[in-house]
């Protein structure tokens, strides 16, 4: 049966719940507060990741980002704050930083991710849309025989998870990488992966979404919701009021402040990430991830992008010049001859990523009120999990059996 169906948020996965949702013959609607042309579905380093099968909150990350949170070039930096929702979530994500939440949710994001990877090629043939989707894999780049050693331990648990994966020696790296200097001891290479262009993705979406009768209001920020009998009855904005029969929750960091007006107590912090572009041609034909640095590169369409960072400190788009320095000097560390200019740096961007305190995203209903659909929370695994989880919400929607198990990824669950 069809259903009106408003989805608050424009990123990537609110329009990837627009697109199932309009296959289901939903007639959708799309409001976002921005001009949907900027933020972390723009900036991410495009990476399709099935290989990222250990979430944010693992053993030893609490510890290590209290040790960084009084260097600003670290990796992960928390700024601490009182704030009771902050406070909250740093508990539970002190919770969350465990064995056990490791091995319960490592299946889970194996397959949302692999689904979302396989999902992209499907939409891409069937629409004939031509981003770019490249399977070349993903590099684990390591300088110290520690951080090699440890990145090959994730490896084996991603063989046991069925993924291909190997050890490359800095030979083989050199061979992979013909046309750049690396400074390496070696490397781990998924196989599973792939990388696009985020922006061309979204602009093609958008076009094909707008020519399917899905309508977008932007720069209208929802101030109100109204609730009936368990249901959200209408949304308002500052010049609109919007009715449908039902709501999909896709805001992003900014899913928690709409959904305390619901009377739902999301634990979500935003998590901060910086990009650097440059069209300069560095002989880089490999998307990697420089493990020491947790910096990504990634040879896009007509550019290269640096991303990295994660940067816990409130929802804000200030842009850290030290953290861009940082993302510069790991870079130049690796790939000795690739030399940031000061104007590609200036022109860095940064974007916001929804992060739970157990590293899992929030899709499914919630008991508080029954025709909302959440789905948020995806931290660094939002762009590999966009498709899959918009197919998620279309069938959880459109009542129809869901392609995965909703159950870890439940938005009341306890931490």
């Amino acid at each position: 049966m069809s259903k009106s169906v408003i989805v608050i948020g424009g990123g990537i996965i609110g329009l990837c719940s627009a697109y199932y949702l309009q296959k289901e013959g939903h007639e959708v609607t799309v409001i976002d507060q921005s001009s949907m042309d900027y933020g972390a579905s723009y900036v991410n380093a495009g990476y399709l990741s099935p290989s990222h099968i250990i979430p944010l909150a693992a053993p030893g990350v609490m510890k290590k980002g209290l040790k960084w949170m009084f260097n600003p070039e670290s990796p992960l930096f928390i700024k601490p704050r009182m704030d009771a929702d902050f406070l909250r979530w740093v508990w539970a994500f002190n919770k969350s930083c465990s064995s056990k939440n490791v091995n319960r949710n490592i299946s889970a994001i194996k397959d949302i991710a692999i689904l979302g990877r396989d999902l992209y090629a499907e939409i891409r043939k069937t629409e004939k849309f031509n981003f770019q989707l490249e399977q070349k894999g993903l590099l684990m780049i390591c300088q110290t025989e520690k951080m090699l050693n440890e990145e090959l331990s994730v490896a084996n648990i991603a063989k046991k998870e069925g993924l291909p994966v190997k050890e490359v020696s800095f030979e083989a790296l050199k061979r992979l990488q013909p046309n750049t200097k690396l400074q390496a001891k070696g490397a781990v290479l998924y196989e599973c992966d792939a990388h696009t262009t985020p922006q061309v993705f979204m602009e093609e979406l958008k076009m094909y979404l707008k020519s399917n009768g899905v309508i977008f209001h932007k720069n209208e920020k929802v101030q109100h919701l109204s609730i009936k009998d368990g249901k959200i009855s209408s949304i308002e904005t500052k010049s609109h009021t919007y009715i449908a029969d039902e709501f999909v929750l896709a805001a992003g960091s900014w899913s928690k402040l709409l959904s305390k007006k619901l009377g739902i107590k999301l634990l979500l912090e935003a998590g901060k990430g910086y990009r650097i572009d440059s069209e300069r041609d560095f002989g880089i034909t490999m998307p990697a991830i420089l493990a020491e640095a947790k910096v990504a590169i990634t040879p896009m369409q007509g550019y290269t992008r640096f991303a990295g960072t994660m940067e816990i400190a409130g929802i804000n788009h200030t842009i850290n010049r030290v953290r861009i320095e940082a993302i510069a000097k790991a870079t130049q560390l690796y790939y000795p001859n690739v030399i940031l200019t000061p104007q590609e740096k200036n022109n860095a961007a940064c974007g916001l990523r929804p992060v739970t305190p157990d590293g899992m995203p929030y899709i499914g209903k919630s008991s508080n009120c029954k025709n909302l659909t959440i789905a948020t929370g995806h931290a660094m695994m939002g762009w590999s999990m966009g498709p899959s989880t918009g197919k998620l919400v279309s069938e959880i929607i459109s009542d129809t059996k869901p392609s995965l198990d909703l159950s870890t990824y439940y938005p009341d669950r306890k931490f």
